[in-house]
Formats: C-alpha cells, sequence, structure tokens
C-alpha cells in the first residue's frame, strides 16, 4: 500500500486539517468553556454558554447517527466502558477546572493563544504535559492507580455492555437498543436546542450560531476519520485495528492526554516505535489555525507573564490541568465536547465536575 493510501496517514493528515480548522473558529468566535462558565457566574451573560451548547447538540446528533447508522462503533470507545470510575471523573473534573480557572483557560484556550501570540500559555501547555504524562506513567500515575481509579462500578453487573444513557433506558424500559438511542438523542438535543434559541440576541448572533455548528461538525468528522476511514486491516499484522490513535480505538478532539504524547514524542524523537498520532496532530493544528487567523485579521500580539504572581498561579493550574484532565478521561473538549457526544454517563459527571470546579474557583475569587 503506498504512503499516500495508508490510513494512518490519513487520519494524521485529516486530524491536522480538522484541527486547523477548530483553532481558526475557536480563535474568532473566542470559544471558550471556561469564559463561558465566566460569563455566567459573574456577569450572568449566557451567550458563550449557548454557543458551547449548541456545539454539544450537533456533536451528539452528528456523532450518534454515525452510530445509529453503523458507520462508526462509538461502543468501542474509551467513554463507554462498562467500568465507571466515578471518583476520578468527578474529581478529576473538578480539579480541571479549578486549574482552568486559576490559568484563565482550558488547555484548547490556551492552544489558541499559543497561536495568538502568548509566550505565557506556553509555559502553560509545557507544565500541562509533564503533569498529565506524570499522571499517565509517572508518579501521579501511581497515586491514581493505587487510590482514586480502583473507586469505580462495574456496569456490568447489572446487565450494561456500556455506560450509555441509550443502553441504560434500554435496560430499564425493554425498548430496542436504537430506539432507546433515538429517544435519548432526541430528548437531550430538543432541551439544549430550545434553551439555545431561546434568546433573541443568541438567535441574532450569526457568528456564535455558525460557530457552534461548525465546532460541532468538526468533532463528528473527527469520530468519523478515526472510527471509519481509520478503521481497518493491518497490512502487517492482519487484525482489525484502528490506525493512528493513541488509545488504539476510535477518538475525537481532546488536548490533555495528547499534550503528554506530544512531549513523549519531542522527549524520544529517534524512537522508532513512536508515531505521530492523531491527538498529537490536533494539538499542532489548533496552534497553526488560531495563528494563520491572528496573522490574516492582525490580531497576533506577543504576550507574557505581568507579574511573578502571574507566573506562579498559572503554574499551578497547568499542574491540576495535567493531573485532573487524565484523571477525567478528558478536559472540556475531550469530555465536555467528545465524550458527552457519545452520551456516556461518565461524560456527563466529568463535564459536571468541572463546571463545579470553575464555578467554585470563580465565586472564591470574588470573595
Amino acid at each position: 500500500m503506498s504512503e499516500v493510501m495508508n490510513p494512518a496517514m490519513l487520519v494524521v493528515m485529516g486530524a491536522f486539517v480538522l484541527a486547523f480548522i477548530f483553532g481558526a473558529v475557536a480563535n474568532k468566535t473566542n470559544f471558550c468553556t471556561m469564559g463561558a462558565i465566566s460569563d455566567v457566574v459573574n456577569m450572568e451573560h449566557w451567550g458563550r454558554m449557548r454557543m458551547w451548547m449548541l456545539t454539544i447538540a450537533v456533536a451528539i446528533v452528528g456523532a450518534n447517527l454515525l452510530y445509529y447508522f453503523e458507520l462508526i462503533d462509538l461502543s468501542q470507545t474509551i467513554y463507554q466502558r462498562p467500568v465507571l470510575p466515578w471518583l476520578s471523573l468527578l474529581l478529576g473534573g473538578a480539579i480541571f477546572g479549578v486549574g482552568m480557572t486559576i490559568a484563565s483557560g482550558c488547555v484548547n484556550k490556551n492552544l489558541v493563544r499559543v497561536g495568538g501570540g502568548s509566550m505565557r500559555s506556553v509555559v502553560v501547555l509545557m507544565v500541562v504535559a509533564i503533569s498529565a504524562y506524570m499522571t499517565l506513567r509517572g508518579l501521579f500515575g501511581q497515586w491514581r492507580a493505587s487510590y482514586i481509579d480502583p473507586v469505580s462500578i462495574d456496569l456490568s453487573q447489572w446487565g450494561l455492555s456500556d455506560q450509555s444513557l441509550p443502553q441504560l433506558l434500554s435496560a430499564l424500559s425493554g425498548l430496542p437498543e436504537k430506539t432507546a438511542l433515538l429517544i435519548t438523542m432526541t430528548v437531550i438535543v430538543l432541551v439544549l436546542l430550545a434553551f439555545v434559541f431561546k434568546d433573541k440576541r443568541f438567535r441574532s448572533n450569526l457568528s456564535h450560531i455558525i460557530g457552534g455548528l461548525v465546532l460541532g461538525l468538526l468533532v463528528v468528522a473527527a469520530w468519523f476519520l478515526t472510527g471509519n476511514i481509520g478503521h481497518g486491516e493491518d497490512p502487517e499484522t492482519l487484525e482489525t485495528v484502528y490506525f493512528a490513535t493513541n488509545t488504539r480505538t476510535l477518538e475525537s478532539m481532546s488536548f490533555v492526554a495528547p499534550m503528554a504524547f506530544s512531549l513523549e514524542m519531542l522527549l524520544h524523537w529517534t524512537d522508532q516505535s513512536l508515531r505521530m498520532t492523531f491527538g498529537i496532530a490536533t494539538v499542532l493544528g489548533v496552534v497553526l489555525g488560531s495563528f494563520v487567523y491572528a496573522i490574516s485579521t492582525k490580531q497576533f500580539r506577543w504576550e507574557g507573564f505581568a507579574s511573578v504572581e502571574d507566573l506562579r498561579t498559572q503554574l499551578i493550574g497547568g499542574v491540576l490541568m495535567g493531573f485532573g484532565g487524565v484523571l477525567a478521561i478528558g478536559c472540556t473538549i475531550g469530555q465536555g465536547l467528545s465524550g458527552v457526544s457519545t452520551l456516556a454517563i461518565g461524560s456527563f459527571l466529568a463535564l459536571a465536575g468541572i463546571i463545579a470546579g470553575a464555578a467554585a474557583t470563580m465565586k472564591w475569587q470574588q470573595r
């Protein structure tokens, strides 16, 4: 098979293109989960929150229609495993929420800022990568594996093959799984869209509407890329595999663990066992997409730390985001968009932890 037609190469190239668009759109629309929560908590303004909710609705519809028509298998994702590590998800989400508030933005927002010229965010992301790697395979990882991850619920003991809400509805009601999927998806999406578009100001904000639609579709496209185009027979082993993903299954947008894998690749560049992956390509794509938008609109500005105190808080925030993001199996994008789009119970728990941690920190900062 030629290199051009290699599925792994297609996945990596596709990931870069999707993330490039994601970075440019996120920069243009000021898409930021921490900012959306801050607008609600501090100013009771729901504009950016509605944009985020619109993005979630689009991602849920697209991902689950792909699953319904058997174009991808969401039950194979890391989000839908039958073991529900509820403590890791809630605690990790809360820690991540605290960290992103202290650091004035989540990992995705800091990637966008790097593209806009922020050296401050470069330092934050370096700390995130180190902390995340330590939580995956280092000192923090020992604590995680020994004390936090074991606190879990095995849903298979209750007859559930995964932790999706449709699976739960099917088990409780006796409905066919596909019917339960359509009902769950429809109810959640209609509730989200009703709240999003009931606001007249949001309905007139074309930038936020288009931004939400595009970002949601990018999450869906990423699922299709890794779960369909990147799913096939390995010519060397003849096994059916998911190409070029770190989890060895289908993936969509997420940035904490990919930051750790990016660092690993830079540190072990000559290690022939390491390859460019979907996650690493998305990290690069978001930065370059944001950079091109910033340059083209003349918004590129070099930015550093305002003070030693600013440096200290950013470093603490980076450590918390790296640790919490791995515990929660994702960040505001990895769980808040990609995970939630699979309708996994654990993703909603992680998202609740992130919002609670961020909101509590903002209230504390106000005082």
